[in-house]
């Protein structure tokens, strides 16, 4: 299965040269770009450039996805939805695909209770939307997140956001009652305590801040990520995201569940919620909901989601006509080829490799992963954990170079992640992975043998 791999450079081509001085000349600079190419053609899990340079895409459109590059039945819904209308706006005149999408996340989501679920076109418009609610259920006002938690870019969701570089800085004030609180982080626990310590630590500081900043009785939601995605790919244990959970029950607090990086198959469940047994009052979801259409979520609890009177939640294009046919088509995608469980053999091949070289490579500090949603930290030094964020950013553009799309994450931008869409081949997943190694090769360490 494993072969030699073909070394590329000079990525950008002549093609994607010119276009990048068209880039930088019309568009600003904020928006990044982690390769300096421009795209010609996607195919499951490749892609090709404007210059005729093939990638294999460990990216995934920062997990948007799983299903893959212009899916054959996804493309064939949407050019049908094309011919019927494109956009009649569900507020103006509604239409089946929007209510056929709805039924089918309510059935597929946690839980077993009454549900219901309305659309917008982004995480962080559904991220937005489910505080909304929450408020308006409640009557309270406070909202909780986790450090290292990523909820989007939108007011509402950035301050919930928890990294100052590149999301917050110079762009406050934020918006007010929103707090973040400690979330496991088992690599860089204090020394001396266990894993179980550091769960028991972080679910006493929630109980804590009810007593030392907002009571319980003001607090609307708690927000959290299953698994970290910006964050690291930093996955709690059970004990703690349940812990969450029975807090919330407790008070009467609406539990958000995040899910726009982990659902849809990314972990080898459908829902990362499902490793836990946990049954969340909210779910967002987007990105790999439409394989690359702008469409997102908000599932939760009838009598929730009913809280908000007529007009009160929704917008122009929430719920686009072809974003829904496109979802329609990829859950078929997700139930016929058991993609979750694709995910799972994804991650097992991955972590292998990932083991191996943590085993081999002394700059790779931690390795972790859970199905296909894998990734490791490069250090300095493996005794302090400092985080070497330029080796980092390095290995990254060598490997585009060499035809590998990959990207990094973390607080400390030290963490090299894995999205590959869910549909990769084998060959296609050890060839990248024969890229990433022989990057480590020519920038890492060998370890001394003890």
């Amino acid at each position: 299965m494993k072969k030699q791999v073909q070394v590329k450079s000079n990525i950008p081509g002549p093609k994607g040269a010119s276009l990048l001085q068209r880039r930088d000349l019309h568009i600003p600079k904020g928006p990044f770009n982690t390769a300096p190419t421009f795209a010609k053609k996607g195919d499951g899990a490749i892609l090709t450039d404007v210059d005729g340079n093939r990638f294999i895409d460990f990216a995934g459109a920062i997990g948007s996805l799983n299903a893959g590059h212009c899916p054959k039945e996804v493309v064939e819904a949407v050019k049908a939805q094309l011919d019927a209308y494109i956009h009649p706006c569900f507020h103006v005149m509604m239409y089946e695909p929007y209510v056929e999408l709805a039924e089918k996340l309510n059935e597929i989501t946690p839980g077993d209770h009454y549900k219901k679920t309305f659309f917008l076109n982004s995480g962080a418009e559904a991220v937005e939307n489910a505080v909304k609610l929450a408020r308006k259920y409640t009557g309270r006002k406070a909202v909780i997140s986790f450090e290292r938690g990523f909820h989007g870019r939108t007011y509402m969701a950035m301050s919930l956001t928890s990294k100052v570089k590149p999301y917050k800085y110079e762009f406050g004030p934020f918006v007010g009652e929103t707090y973040k609180l400690p979330y496991p982080y088992y690599y860089r626990k204090p020394e001396g305590m266990t894993d179980e310590d550091v769960d028991r630590e972080c679910l006493r500081r929630i109980e804590t801040f009810f007593l030392s900043d907002v009571s319980h009785e003001e607090t609307a939601a708690v927000i959290l990520e299953p698994i970290q995605g910006e964050g690291g790919f930093v996955a709690p244990s059970r004990k703690f995201v349940k812990g969450v959970k029975e807090i919330c029950e407790k008070y009467g607090i609406v539990f958000i569940a995040d899910e726009v990086q982990t659902g849809f198959g990314r972990t080898g469940e459908l829902f990362a919620c499902d490793h836990y047994d946990i049954v969340p009052d909210l779910m967002t979801m987007s990105k790999s909901i439409a394989a690359g259409f702008p469409i997102s979520a908000v599932t939760g609890r009838a009598e929730i989601m009913d809280s908000a009177g007529i007009g009160e939640i929704g917008g122009t294009y929430g719920g686009s006509p072809l974003g829904c046919v496109a979802a329609l088509e990829v859950i078929r995608l997700m139930e016929r080829d058991q993609l979750p469980n694709r995910a799972k053999e994804i991650g097992k091949t991955v972590m292998g490799y990932f083991q191996k070289w943590h085993e081999k490579y002394e700059e790779i500090g931690d390795v972790r992963g859970v199905g296909a949603m894998n990734a490791f930290e490069i250090v300095t030094d493996r005794e302090t954990k400092e985080a070497n964020k330029e080796l980092t950013q390095k290995m990254i553009q060598s490997c585009i170079q060499k035809g590998l799309l990959i990207m990094g994450s973390g607080l400390y931008g030290n963490v090299i992640r894995t999205l590959s869409p869910l549909v990769i081949s084998e060959e296609e997943l050890h060839e990248g992975l024969l890229i990433l190694e022989g990057v480590l090769e020519d920038m890492c360490t060998y370890r001394q043998k003890e």
